[in-house]
């Protein structure tokens, strides 16, 4: 256990700590949603044939010059369902592989087999329907749901805007993204201001809106005692005892406000000593905040509070002697009164 004072140069040396990798440095940018389908989508297919058409339709278009010429008007098919078997089912071309294939590929297939059928058959599919490339947006937004990506790619807040935005001031809200067995959290502000973190976002990827979702302990002689929870753009130390009502005037120690958090032992070889012998893994840390001294006011605006700290205010000496006093003033005092009473009689 280390007990380090909070001063200029400690507050200074954790604020220029290693920030912590957004998603962009973790999870990075996914490729965008090409045309490819999967079990599930509904596709629409449109066949065209060269006049005169044979199977899929064709018309007679005026001149208005006392003659006609002949042409081919588009046969669209209903919607149609990819099924388990990764196949739909198109007239006198029979079951087309869809699953796993693009839509260049599906409409090949179809010329192909209509070849011979149709006249010089063309054909065009588009996903009508998507079912299998979307997100899912959850939390602290407006509507939670699944939403569909597309080829054009789209980001961490387009997909949170769809889901008409977050219900919570956005300084106050924390994001977090998982990628299949990977989970990262940032604050949604940081996103807003670093376009590097607003990510092409990949099939699958759940996205979860958090509001405030760090917290603080403070017990002690404080205002109050209570869990206090932050937003994940972070909260100095200042603040933080600001929002328990500071210190309690006649029973905390100004000297006596302590910290209590498990740090690296990387970063507390930076703090006290690069060669103090320190076990592998957490190190509990002990921060001592004095504010007898003016210049840890300055600190403590620079000292970041971390989710799961635990603040402890100490009572000061007079209080604790104001104590004893009360509780002899309780108990010592009413039995004399009964002494001199009966003495009295």
């Amino acid at each position: 256990m280390q007990l380090i004072l909070v001063t200029n140069e400690v507050s200074s040396s954790l604020s220029t700590a290693e920030p912590s990798p957004g998603f962009a440095e973790t999870i990075g940018n996914a490729q965008p949603i090409g045309t490819t389908v999967g079990v599930g989508d509904s596709l629409e297919v449109t066949i065209w044939e060269a006049p005169p058409a044979v199977l899929f339709g064709g018309g007679t278009f005026n001149t208005r010059i006392e003659s006609s010429l002949q042409g081919s008007r588009p046969g669209t098919l209903p919607e149609t369902m990819v099924g388990p078997s990764g196949t739909i089912t198109v007239p006198f071309a029979g079951q087309i592989p869809a699953a796993g294939r693009t839509l260049r590929q599906i409409e090949q297939t179809i010329v192909a087999r209509l070849h011979g059928k149709a006249n010089q058959p063309q054909a065009i599919v588009r996903i009508a329907r998507n079912a299998t490339a979307n997100v899912s947006v959850v939390g602290e937004v407006t509507t939670s749901g699944r939403f569909p990506l597309t080829p054009r790619g789209e980001r961490l807040l387009d997909v949170i805007a769809q889901a008409g935005g977050t219900k919570q001031p956005v300084e106050r809200m924390t994001v977090q993204v998982t990628r299949s067995d990977t989970t990262v959290t940032m604050p949604l502000q940081s996103v807003v201001r670093d376009a590097r973190q607003n990510i092409i976002l990949e099939r699958d990827d759940i996205i979860t809106a958090l509001y405030q979702p760090n917290s603080f302990t403070v017990i002690g002689a404080a205002g109050k005692n209570e869990e206090v929870r932050f937003e994940g753009v972070g909260l100095t130390l200042s603040q933080a005892l600001g929002r328990v009502g500071g210190l309690q005037d006649m029973r905390a120690d100004p000297k006596g406000v302590f910290l209590f958090r498990w740090e690296s032992a990387e970063r507390v070889r930076r703090l006290v000593d690069p060669q103090v012998a320190l076990p592998d893994g957490p190190v509990p840390v002990i921060y001592q905040v004095s504010l007898k001294q003016p210049e840890t006011l300055f600190a403590a605006q620079n000292f970041a509070m971390k989710n799961g700290d635990v603040m402890f205010i100490a009572n000061s000496p007079s209080a604790d002697f104001q104590r004893f006093v009360n509780i002899l003033a309780s108990t010592v005092l009413p039995a004399l009164a009964v002494t001199n009473t009966v003495r009295a009689q």
